[in-house]
C-alpha cells in the first residue's frame, strides 16, 4: 500500500506541475491581458503626458511579463513551492490567498447542501427504480434522470429565475443576501441566506442527480441479480432487509467514484452557477480574475483544484478497499 500511495503521489505532482505549466501559458498568450487594459487605462488618465507604449513597457517590468514563459513559470514555481503565491491584479493588489479565503466559504456551504440534497434524492431514487425494473416508476425514474444530465447549467438557472424569481415572485433573483439583511436577528439571517440558496442549489443538484441515480440503479440491478442475493431471498429474509444489509453496500462503489469529484466541486465552487446569480463564492471570484487575466489568482486557483484532485482520487482508491475487501493493491 506504500508503494503504491508514493508512487501515486509522485505521480500526482509530475501532473500538477505540468499542469500548472499549461495553465499559465494559456494565460500568458491571451490575446488582451490585464497588464494591457491597465496601459490603457493610464495611458487614458495621463491626458498625453505619457504614451500608451511606454506605460506597457513600465507593467510589463512591474508584473513581470517580459520574461519568456518558461522563465516566468520557473520563477512562479520557484515562488510557490516556498508558498508565495503573489497578489492578485485585479482585487486589489490583495495576497491571493486572502482573496481565496474571504469566498471560499461560500462556496463550501452551497456545496454541502447540494451534496446532501443530492445523496437524499439519488439512492432512493436508484434503488427504487432497480426494484421496480421496467415498470413505470422506473421509466419515470429514468425520463427524471436523463432530463436532468441533459439540461446545461445555464438554462436550467435562467429557467428557475425566471419562473420563482420573475413570474411568482418567492425567490431573490440573485446575490446572498437581501436588503434589508443587516437589520434582522439571527435566524432571520440565517433564514435570509436560506432564501437566497434555494435557486442555487436546484440548479447544482440537478446536474448531478441524474448521473449519479443511473449509477445507482446499474449498480443496484447487477447486485439484485447476484447469488448471494438469492441465497438471502431464499432463507427467508425479508425484502428490506435484503436490500439495506446485502444489496445496499455493493451499491458504494459508484458512490465512492462521485465522492472523488466532491472535493474538487466543493472547494472549486461552480462558476457557471455562481456567475448567474451573483453569488460571492470561489467560482465567481476565480471566473472574473480569468478573464481579466490576473495570472496570481488564476495559477493558484488552478493549482489549487489539481491538489484536490490528485487528493481525492487517492482518498478514492483507498475507499474502494474499505468498502469492497475484494479490491487490493498488487
Amino acid at each position: 500500500m506504500w508503494k503504491f500511495l508514493i508512487r501515486r503521489i509522485l505521480l500526482g505532482l509530475l501532473i500538477i506541475v505540468l499542469g500548472a505549466l499549461v495553465v499559465y501559458t494559456v494565460i500568458r498568450c491571451l490575446p488582451a491581458s490585464y497588464v494591457e487594459k491597465m496601459a490603457r487605462q493610464l495611458t487614458a488618465g495621463s491626458n498625453g503626458r505619457l504614451s500608451y507604449k511606454e506605460i506597457l513597457e513600465k507593467l510589463n517590468e512591474q508584473y513581470g511579463m517580459n520574461d519568456p514563459v518558461p522563465v516566468g513559470f520557473a520563477k512562479w514555481l520557484f515562488n510557490a513551492i516556498q508558498g508565495n503565491f503573489g497578489n492578485s491584479w485585479k482585487y486589489m493588489e490583495r495576497p491571493v490567498t486572502d482573496v481565496f479565503a474571504g469566498s471560499i466559504g461560500w462556496s463550501v456551504l452551497m456545496n454541502v447542501i447540494t451534496f446532501i440534497v443530492e445523496i437524499i434524492v439519488c439512492i432512493p431514487l436508484g434503488i427504487l427504480a432497480a426494484r421496480k425494473q421496467y415498470s413505470k416508476t422506473d421509466y419515470a425514474i429514468t425520463v427524471f434522470a436523463l432530463a436532468c444530465i441533459s439540461l446545461p447549467s445555464f438554462y436550467l438557472a435562467t429557467v428557475l429565475k425566471y419562473v420563482f424569481s420573475v413570474k411568482l415572485g418567492w425567490l431573490p433573483l440573485y446575490g446572498l443576501t437581501g436588503d434589508t439583511y443587516n437589520t434582522l436577528g439571527v435566524m432571520g439571517k440565517v433564514g435570509d441566506i436560506a432564501k437566497h440558496l434555494i435557486l442555487p442549489v436546484i440548479t447544482l443538484s440537478m446536474l448531478s442527480i441524474g448521473g449519479l441515480t443511473r449509477y445507482t440503479r446499474t449498480n443496484m440491478l447487477e447486485v439484485l441479480n447476484a447469488d448471494y442475493i438469492r441465497t438471502a431471498r431464499a432463507k427467508g429474509l425479508s425484502e428490506k432487509k435484503v436490500i439495506n444489509k446485502h444489496a445496499f453496500r455493493n451499491t458504494l462503489i459508484p458512490l465512492v467514484s462521485y465522492l472523488s469529484y466532491l472535493l474538487p466541486s466543493m472547494f472549486g465552487g461552480a462558476l457557471i452557477t455562481e456567475q448567474i446569480f451573483m453569488i460571492p463564492g470561489i467560482g465567481l471570484k476565480a471566473y472574473d480574475a480569468m478573464i481579466s487575466g490576473d495570472i496570481p489568482f488564476a495559477m493558484f486557483y488552478t493549482t489549487f483544484m489539481m491538489v484536490l484532485t490528485q487528493v481525492s482520487l487517492i482518498i478514492a482508491d483507498i475507499m474502494y478497499a474499505v468498502v469492497d475487501p475484494r479490491v487490493r493493491v498488487n
